[in-house]
């Protein structure tokens, strides 16, 4: 499917042109600069990072390498952010949810926003590699290029795939946390990438659902918007069917204990039967709103289990 060129990523015209159209006095501060690295995505991201690092050091950390690992997780993850609020900025001008944005309104100049994004994001990557390992450097770099390049830039604006292919980078952070304790990547490890990935089609289009609207507004092809609400709930439950019985690997693999096993059957059991009664519900938007802050809960208490139930 061909880009339509309204949404085509910003050429160097269209930066000098945005330069151009910013007003001469505005207000910014440096709450602007940190919110464009998405402080919230960021946290969710260092947590599950800080899962990875906990199982692979059997629930014994080393100063240094937790600290050095977390520092350039967040700054490539935040630098990630703010290159996609730049590529994004024609778009989020559109959605109300985003119209806010210091680089979407100007607050912040284009420019700016292009250099710390990859100012940040190279220099978290080089602390990854210098002060830890090349592995770990390099899972960070895979899950970066994933998101701003592979998603930001080509997939978001094409395909309903885009948040499918998209959550490869968003279940890269406890790799990044394995790789920099064990210096490689067991099942273990891509058993935590897997939870990660097939927990984030649901929340995403439990969000994509409640933005419906904005989202089209936009032409961006989400999955409610280009196939309407019954299929997206059709792959909610798929997702979340098939992420239930992966979640209780890591109890197979000997990484996590009955604690985690026993938290991981619930959780998952309640987010089956929450995707179920979607299909029941006379009120989708309301049933996509516990769907997306189930999410955000499962995801917080299945990483809480696996390092109180560490093995």
């Amino acid at each position: 499917m061909e880009r339509p060129a309204a949404y085509d990523s910003p050429t160097p015209a269209q930066i000098e042109s945005d330069s151009a159209a910013e007003p001469q006095e505005v207000s910014r501060s440096w709450k602007d600069y940190v919110s464009i690295t998405k402080v919230g995505i960021n946290v969710a991201n260092l947590w599950t990072t800080f899962a990875g690092l906990w199982l692979a050091g059997h629930g014994r950390l080393e100063g240094y390498t937790t600290v050095v690992t977390l520092a350039g997780t967040a700054l490539v993850v935040g630098g990630g952010a703010a290159l996609n609020n730049w590529i994004d900025r024609d778009i989020d001008r559109v959605m109300p949810r985003t119209a806010k944005r210091p680089l979407a309104n100007g607050r912040i100049p284009a420019v700016q926003g292009l250099l710390l994004g990859s100012a940040i994001s190279l220099a978290g990557l080089v602390l990854l590699a210098v002060g830890i390992n090349g592995l770990t450097a390099l899972t960070a770099f895979v899950g970066w290029f994933t998101y701003v390049i592979v998603y930001t830039l080509w997939l978001k604006r094409t395909t309903t795939l885009n948040t499918v292919v998209g959550g490869i980078a968003g279940a890269v952070p406890p790799l990044i946390g394995w790789a920099a304790v064990r210096g490689t990547l067991d099942p273990s490890a891509w058993i935590l990438f897997l939870i990660i990935f097939l927990w984030q089609p649901p929340h995403f289009f439990a969000l994509a659902m409640k933005r419906v609207e904005d989202y089209r507004a936009a032409g961006i092809p989400m999955l409610p918007v280009v196939r309407g609400f019954e299929p997206t709930r059709r792959q909610m439950l798929g997702y979340t069917a098939v992420l239930w019985p992966v979640s209780l690997l890591l109890f197979w693999t000997g990484a996590a204990g009955w604690l985690y096993v026993i938290s991981a059957a619930i959780l998952g059991g309640i987010y089956i039967g929450m995707s179920l009664w979607g299909f029941r519900t006379s009120d989708p938007m309301k049933w996509a709103n516990g769907m997306f802050r189930y999410s955000l809960i499962y995801l917080m208490a299945i990483c809480a289990a696996a390092i109180v139930g560490v093995e």
